[in-house]
């Protein structure tokens, strides 16, 4: 489905984000492929990653008592397996990002995510 003239409101999600914390896993293993993170962009959009784990994302930003927060449904792979889901995160007071992504008929998690400091990207372990 084209996103032809979809305008999301000017927010504060908008941007990179690194996910340091999941209720499901360990730091290390959600970093295992890259440094997991989460990127919202302005036309509603987005995409994730943890473990091997990637999905892009269909945002529907708005307030919640008095907070940021963004609803979100998403598709992608699991390894090679397709997968497909949803889920939400709200902006905190301190600046964190607190949310849950659901998998569609499996797991759901928890996570904490901070806003990107560097270059507006992620940058794989690699580099």
């Amino acid at each position: 489905m084209a996103t032809v003239g979809r305008r999301a409101p000017s927010n504060a999600f908008v941007g990179a984000w690194r996910i340091i914390e999941m209720e499901l896993w360990e730091r290390k293993d959600i970093d295992e492929v890259e440094p997991a993170h989460i990127r919202f962009n302005a036309n509603g959009m987005g995409k994730f990653r943890f473990l091997a784990v990637q999905g892009e994302m269909d945002c529907r930003f708005e307030t919640r008592e008095g907070k940021p927060f963004v609803e979100f449904t998403w598709s992608g792979f699991d390894e090679m397996d397709q997968v497909c889901g949803r889920g939400w995160a709200a902006l905190e007071a301190g600046g964190s990002l607190q949310g849950r992504l659901f998998f569609h008929q499996g797991d759901d998690s928890g996570f904490t995510a901070e806003r990107q400091r560097s270059a507006n990207r992620v940058r794989r372990r690699s580099e």
